[in-house]
């Protein structure tokens, strides 16, 4: 797993302390320790399942390692990486939101994720304003993004199973029934947007101005 602290991945053994059993199961915290030297901070996620001590063992642990909540509550926040720097503040926020809530409501992250992905593709690939669903097929038909992007973009119309929820493409921001996986995939998708629209452009254009330096420190015209 990735630290939601520092973001390192990390392989630790898992440490369960149980709570009790109430009318809807058994409950208890799975604790990690970061092993990363410059973070060593503590991860504890709220989970429910078939929680149960060996008659002759030491600890807790969960039954086949299957879950019915797992939540992490400690960092309160998200171990989705990071938004970067290069991404103005309007391409984030939503986005930001999204991450924050996913642990808490599928639904909720997934309008959120929506929103922001018809933003990045109304302001930045230059798309005529209609349904979502048509905006992404207007980007694969400018076939200006690479075949990795776009397979991703528009399996986005798929997973999320637009034709038996055409709210999510008329109104994005609409909370509606996801699909397993959905509300992840579109903040994957988000993600690689930002770093074929912001990212990879600003490193360009910081590569560009040090050669330019350099050729006006050896006399010789800029690049073209």
């Amino acid at each position: 797993m990735n630290c939601p602290h520092c973001l390192v991945e990390f392989h630790d053994e898992r440490k369960i302390d149980f709570l009790g059993q109430d009318s809807e199961g058994k409950w208890g915290i799975e604790k990690y320790l970061c092993p990363n030297p410059n973070c060593k901070k503590a991860i504890y996620f709220l989970i429910k399942g078939d929680i149960y001590h060996p008659q002759h063992g030491t600890g807790y642990y969960l039954r086949d390692n299957r879950y019915e909540v797992k939540q992490l509550i400690r960092p309160k926040g998200t171990n989705r990486p990071p938004v970067p720097p290069e991404v103005p503040k309007e391409f984030a926020e939503d986005y930001i939101e999204a991450c924050l809530i996913l642990a808490e409501s599928a639904k909720a992250s997934a309008a959120l994720s929506r929103r922001a992905l018809q933003h990045i593709l109304r302001e930045k690939a230059g798309v005529k304003k209609s349904d979502l669903a048509n905006e992404i097929q207007e980007v694969l038909d400018k076939n200006h993004v690479p075949s990795y992007i776009a397979d991703s973009v528009d399996a986005i119309r798929n997973i999320g199973n637009f034709a038996a929820h055409p709210l999510k493409s008329k109104s994005t921001g609409e909370i509606v029934p996801v699909e397993a996986g959905e509300a992840d995939w579109t903040l994957d998708v988000i993600e690689l947007l930002y770093d074929f629209y912001f990212v990879q452009p600003e490193k360009i254009r910081l590569k560009r101005e040090a050669l330019n330096f350099k050729l006006n420190d050896a006399g010789k015209p800029n690049m073209k």
